[in-house]
């Protein structure tokens, strides 16, 4: 098959975001372009277009798209050790706020909020803390609020917690309890162009940040950093540094965390 046009792949990506409010300029422009072209050479096609007429009219393969380009890859308590360090470190002292403010910004199928919930849990925050959990993929959204997980999704949940707050519901596929629901609101939103809220004591943004083109990741780590109250934290991942931390108002206080200075 012959290379697809740069031209036509800069008008695809113009068409996506105005027929699916799907902004896709901020990502780096060679991992979208990889992956929708396996999926226009999957389904036997020859260019972008041919490709944009074929989402337009099938919602299946629209929401396929969707998630290949949003990247959906997540397991409770990754690096687990990290999540001890905020539950054991930093989450008694955030707690200590009576409006304690929390967002897992690019959530995904629920792993990571949920993983805070059990936390809060198990600090006996007040049944009123919530965790606010948003991705722009409304699929994982809506799988999110099922709660039904793979065993392979929970290797690093502890024993006790999985007694507590998961339901087995077959040899391979675990609920989250309702109580542990009832902790999580799960909303639509979109980082590149949606309004941020603000006095946040925790963000959770982790492994979603290094998708994205580097003065994209710049904007984004500042608006996360105004969105923090001062003494708040952000949580990233494993991968991701935040280069310009001392310029947006934030303090490395160890590798994964950042607090709002003030």
């Amino acid at each position: 098959m012959e290379p697809l046009s740069e031209e036509e792949f800069k008008w695809f990506l113009t068409e996506v975001k105005k027929n699916f409010s799907l902004d896709l300029t901020g990502y780096k422009p060679h991992r979208v372009k990889r992956r929708t072209e396996v999926l226009i050479r999957k389904y036997g096609l020859k260019s972008f277009r041919e490709y944009m007429d074929v989402l337009k009219k099938d919602e299946t393969k629209r929401k396929e798209f969707i998630d290949k380009m949003t990247i959906n890859v997540t397991e409770f308590f990754r690096n687990p050790e990290k999540w001890w360090k905020l539950r054991d470190k930093y989450l008694p002292e955030l707690l200590k706020n009576r409006n304690f403010k929390a967002w897992s910004a690019g959530c995904s199928s629920g792993e990571e909020p949920y993983s805070l919930a059990i936390l809060l849990e198990e600090l006996k925050a007040p049944s009123t803390v919530k965790v606010k959990a948003t991705d722009i993929d409304v699929g994982v959204l809506n799988k999110a609020r099922q709660g039904v997980y793979p065993k392979r999704n929970l290797v690093n949940v502890p024993e006790e917690y999985l007694r507590k707050y998961f339901v087995k519901l077959d040899d391979e596929n675990y609920q989250v309890t309702q109580r542990l629901k009832s902790r999580v609101n799960f909303r639509f939103h979109n980082l590149l162009t949606d309004r941020f809220d603000t006095n946040h004591d925790l963000i959770i943004c982790r492994n979603v940040v290094i998708y994205f083109e580097l003065d994209v990741k710049e904007k984004l780590y500042e608006r996360f950093a105004n969105s923090l109250r001062p003494g708040g934290i952000i949580f990233i991942g494993s991968t991701e540094r935040i280069f310009n931390y001392k310029k947006i108002g934030l303090e490395l206080i160890e590798p994964f965390f950042y607090r709002k200075v003030g």
